[in-house]
This record gives C-alpha cells, sequence and structure tokens, in this order.
C-alpha cells in the first residue's frame, strides 16, 4: 500500500504543483502576455498536454504491466514522472531562452504524461491484488490519499515559500523549489519499490495461463461495453477536482482579485479533511457497495454546485474553506474512495492494467485535462462570472452518474458471464 500511496503521491504532487504555478507564475514566466486570463489559458493548454500523453502511456504501459508484471513497470513510471517535475524547475524561463522555453514545457509534459499514464493503474492493482476481495475498497482507497496528499504537500509548500519570502521572491525564482524537492519523493518512492514482491495475482495468473501478446486487443474484444462506461463514469471525478482546486484558485486570485494565501490555505484544510474522508468512503463501499457510494458523490456535486461558487464569491475565507471541504473531502471523496474498487473489478487479472490505466486516463484526459481548459474558457464566455462553469459541472457530475448506474448493471451481468465461463472450462 506504501509503495502504490508513494506513487500516487509524485503522481498529483505533480500535477498539482504545476496547476498551481500555470495558475500563479507560469503565465507570466513562459507565456507573457498584455491579457492575464490568456496567459492563464495558454499554461493551462501545457498542463492539458499532459493529460493528452497519458491514455498512450496507459497503453503502453498496461501492455507491458499485463506481460511482464506490475513491479518493473512501476519503477520506470515513477522515474519518468519525477524526473519531469524536476526538470521543471530547472527549465529557463521565456525572458532567458524565448520560444524554447515553452517548447521545452510540452516536451517535459509529454514525458511526464507518459509517465502517469502507466502509473496510476500498475499502483492500484498492487494493493488490489494483495489485499482480500472483501476489503478491496478500504485498501485501494488508501493509495488514493496519495490524490490529496500530492495536492497538500505542494500547496502547502507554494504557501510557505509565498508567505514568508519577500514580496516577488516567488515569481521570479522561488516557484522552483517546490519542483526540485521532487527528488526526496522520487528517492523514497524508488527505494520502497524495489522491496516489493510482484503482484500474487499475476504470479498466479502467470503460473495458469500465458498472458496475451496485445492486453489492448483482448480487452476491447471482451470488454468494450466496460472500458467506455467506466470513462464516462471517470470524467466527474477527475474533472470536478480540478474545477475545485485548479479553477476555483484562478478564479478568486484572478477574475475576484483577492489575495492567494486564504484560497490556498482552504485547500490545504480541504485536502487534509480528504486524506481523512476517503478510508471511510472506502470501508463503506466494501458494505454497501461501490456504486451506491460513488453515485451519490457525484449527485452530491450536482446540488453543491451553485453553493460551492456562491460560498468563493464572497471572498469570506471560512466560507471559502467550507465550499472546498465540502466539494473535495465529501462529494470528490465519496467517489474516488469507491473508485479503484469499482474500476479494477471490472476486468480479468491478464487485461486488468491495460483495462484500467485506459479507463483511468482516458477518464482523467476527458475530465482533470479538459476541466482547467474548459473552466476558464467558460469564466472568460460569461464576463468572469461562474454561471456556464457550474452548468459545466452539474453536466458531467450526471453524465458520470448515469455511466456508472450502467456501469454496476453490466458489471453484474459480466461477473454472472465470467462465472459461467470459469464453471466450463
Amino acid at each position: 500500500m506504501w509503495a502504490s500511496a508513494l506513487g500516487t503521491t509524485v503522481e498529483y504532487y505533480d500535477f498539482t504543483l504545476y496547476a498551481t504555478t500555470a495558475a500563479l507564475v507560469f503565465n507570466k514566466v513562459f507565456f507573457p502576455a498584455g491579457d492575464a486570463l490568456v496567459g492563464t489559458l495558454a499554461a493551462f493548454a501545457t498542463f492539458f498536454v499532459g493529460y493528452l500523453a497519458r491514455p498512450l502511456g496507459g497503453v503502453v504501459f498496461g501492455h507491458y504491466g499485463d506481460r511482464l508484471g506490475r513491479k518493473t513497470i512501476l519503477i520506470i513510471t515513477m522515474v519518468l514522472m519525477g524526473g519531469g517535475t524536476f526538470a521543471v524547475g530547472l527549465l529557463p524561463s521565456y525572458e532567458t531562452i524565448g520560444v524554447w522555453a515553452p517548447i521545452l514545457l510540452v516536451l517535459i509534459r509529454l514525458l511526464q504524461g507518459l509517465g502517469m499514464g502507466g502509473e496510476y493503474g500498475g499502483g492500484v492493482l498492487m494493493a488490489l491484488e494483495y489485499s482480500p476481495k472483501e476489503r478491496h475498497g478500504f485498501f485501494t482507497s488508501l493509495v488514493h490519499i496519495g490524490t490529496p496528499a500530492g495536492v497538500l504537500l505542494p500547496v502547502g509548500i507554494v504557501t510557505l515559500l509565498d508567505t514568508f519570502l519577500p514580496e516577488g521572491a516567488y515569481e521570479s525564482w522561488a516557484w522552483r523549489l517546490p519542483f526540485l524537492a521532487s527528488i526526496i519523493l522520487i528517492g523514497l518512492g524508488v527505494y520502497i519499490r524495489t522491496h516489493v514482491s510482484e503482484s500474487p495475482e499475476f504470479v498466479k495468473a502467470r503460473a495458469e495461463r500465458e498472458a496475451h501478446k496485445l492486453p489492448i486487443k483482448e480487452l476491447f474484444r471482451t470488454n468494450t461495453n466496460r472500458v467506455v462506461l467506466s470513462i464516462l463514469a471517470k470524467i466527474a471525478e477527475s474533472g470536478l477536482f480540478n474545477v475545485y482546486y485548479v479553477v476555483a484558485i484562478a478564479y478568486v486570485t484572478t477574475e475576484l482579485g483577492l489575495p492567494r494565501q486564504p484560497v490556498l490555505l482552504a485547500v490545504l484544510i480541504a485536502c487534509a479533511a480528504e486524506c481523512l474522508m476517503l478510508p471511510l468512503f472506502g470501508a463503506l463501499s466494501d458494505r454497501i457497495g461501490r456504486r451506491r457510494v460513488y453515485i451519490g458523490g457525484a449527485l452530491f456535486q450536482v446540488v453543491l454546485a451553485v453553493p460551492f461558487f456562491l460560498m468563493l464569491s464572497t471572498g469570506n475565507f471560512w466560507l471559502t474553506t467550507l465550499g472546498m471541504t465540502l466539494g473535495l473531502a465529501i462529494g470528490h471523496g465519496a467517489m474516488y474512495g469507491s473508485q479503484a474498487a469499482l474500476f479494477a473489478n471490472l476486468y480479468p487479472v491478464s487485461v486488468r492494467y491495460t483495462g484500467l490505466s485506459v479507463t483511468q486516463q482516458v477518464g482523467a484526459t476527458l475530465g482533470g485535462g479538459l476541466a482547467p481548459l474548459a473552466g476558464t474558457a467558460l469564466l472568460a464566455a460569461g464576463g468572469g462570472h461562474w454561471t456556464w462553469l457550474v452548468v459545466y459541472a452539474i453536466a458531467i457530475a450526471l453524465v458520470s452518474s448515469i455511466a456508472a448506474s450502467r456501469l454496476v448493471w453490466g458489471e453484474a451481468r459480466y461477473a454472472a458471464t465470467d462465472r459461467s465461463l470459469e464453471n466450463a472450462s
């Protein structure tokens, strides 16, 4: 569980750090423009590039993860992810090397996206395939603690730097420090992963039958419906997370013109609360079912959408903190706490790494990858008001709710079919 959770932490440390710095600094460092919102859009477009590479990384590393095993792939993806984060901290600015600065940033994001595409599936499967079936929800939700922890660490570092350093220091040079500090997480993660044995379920599957030559082909030959529905179900979980965090920071600092320290502190409190809530929702999903917890979280966020932005618009710290906590710890926490066990158990061991990676990365690209770009564009279209952004948030939450309800019906039907095939063989 620790080996898996550290990988998730590094993954979200990078994406959160990049998203935070994109909202606060990158529009000036790498994309200087007269309009602050235009610069932010360009920075978020580069953020989306990292997401675009993730489905390819999921297919490539999922292929080798299903054929060769989980452990080796997880070490490779950790190095790719962490090395990219460290490299961003060394990257010269636009003023220093001109257009090469954003070009190099895009290339680094592509490499990171490839590594991240293979990270999630293997990390979750190591925890899932080591744990008893009746506690899959609880143990995989512990891996997901790496997500709010991966937000908590960089936002905490950014907040401290921005608070205690002289004015202007963070924008000029100190933003690089959190990127360079990622080397500590990388070293710890690689060390732990080299000391973990291969997943017992994978070892058993390899002993019983040969792995598929092309897991992706086998996946879509037998599981197309599961893949499509799970991708649609994933969109709201990933997308709304970035609406609450990334787009909200841009809205408060750019549109409302409020100081960034209070909203960053509100995010810290909300993420700390989610770290506590994830295992509770994971355990709850073991008791009452993944579907109920997952759909309940999505529908809660439908109801929360308007109140969330009303609370943010007040500029009041405690109302902002309440909105962030309800969104991240309760709404997102319910979906994310039950997600891994729900999605991973859709696929047989022989194509599970590929299946879960495709679900996660395509769904995250359509949800989390597009959310900052779409959210910022919708704010601009609404003249800085959040009306269209709320419509977007409610729409993706409803789509994911419907897909998840169909997915569980399909899961039950497919499970019966799988049992029949096993009995026949």
